[in-house]
């Protein structure tokens, strides 16, 4: 007999949805969440192999981004539609199965629309298929949410994963080749980092990427207000 998931509890007051141990999200939570906080790319680390390959430019960065949130918005929509009708024993096979028919067709629209970017980009617009991305939001959240929460946190991470991808990307074009999309910024005189649009410029530019988001949050904290702790007579007093 095949295992039983359970299903998702369902949205308390304003649209509310516990997730975890207690905790609760609202629909803008589920929408920003991935754009910063929980950035899939700078936060959590995952899809690097595409992040780190084909930021080399910002078109590229823009065209590859755009067809994994496509990839990403359509399955998670179609996941969470179907979740009821999915057997447990075979889920990971149907998601997988969803998401290859949305890679397909992004990747016909690409060869069609940009093909110099399609070929450029390589083996790598197929490869959305295992982005852990993908399929980690369809078996954490979409498989257990509506489908408009799965469509609204599939706009965040797929957000947020463009939003990396255009950070690096602007910053390896224009250090690597002094140039933004095409466009010359310094003149003829300007000496290119050629090593930024190398394949070791990715991984250099995600480590000054994440060298500066950790400052940035320790330089927040250190400026946080510390909270006031109540007097021990005032504590001997309630008590």
């Amino acid at each position: 007999m095949d295992s039983v998931r359970p299903e998702a509890p369902h949205c308390g007051a304003h649209g509310a949805t516990p997730v975890g141990l207690g905790r609760v999200t609202t629909p803008a939570e589920d929408l920003l969440r991935g754009l910063w906080r929980e950035n899939p790319v700078l936060v959590q680390l995952l899809g690097l192999c595409p992040t780190l390959a084909v930021t080399n430019s910002v078109a590229n960065s823009i065209v590859m981004g755009l067809a994994t949130f496509f990839v990403l918005l359509g399955s998670s929509v179609l996941v969470s539609a179907l979740k009821r009708l999915v057997p447990n024993a075979v889920r990971i096979s149907t998601y997988v199965l969803i998401i290859a028919t949305f890679v397909t067709i992004a990747e016909m629209v690409l060869q069609a629309l940009v093909p110099d970017i399609h070929k450029a980009l390589g083996p790598f617009v197929a490869l959305i298929i295992v982005n852990c991305i993908i399929l980690g939001r369809q078996e954490a959240f979409a498989s257990r949410q509506p489908v408009g929460r799965a469509a609204l946190d599939a706009i965040g991470m797929g957000g947020g994963f463009m939003l990396a991808l255009l950070l690096m990307g602007s910053l390896r074009e224009v250090l690597g080749s002094g140039s933004l999309l095409g466009v010359s910024l310094f003149g003829p005189r300007y000496e290119p980092w050629v090593i930024f649009v190398l394949p070791p410029g990715g991984f250099f530019t995600l480590a000054f990427l994440l060298l500066a988001i950790a400052w940035l949050g320790r330089v927040r904290v250190a400026r946080a207000p510390v909270r006031a702790r109540p007097a021990v007579g005032a504590v001997e007093r309630a008590a």
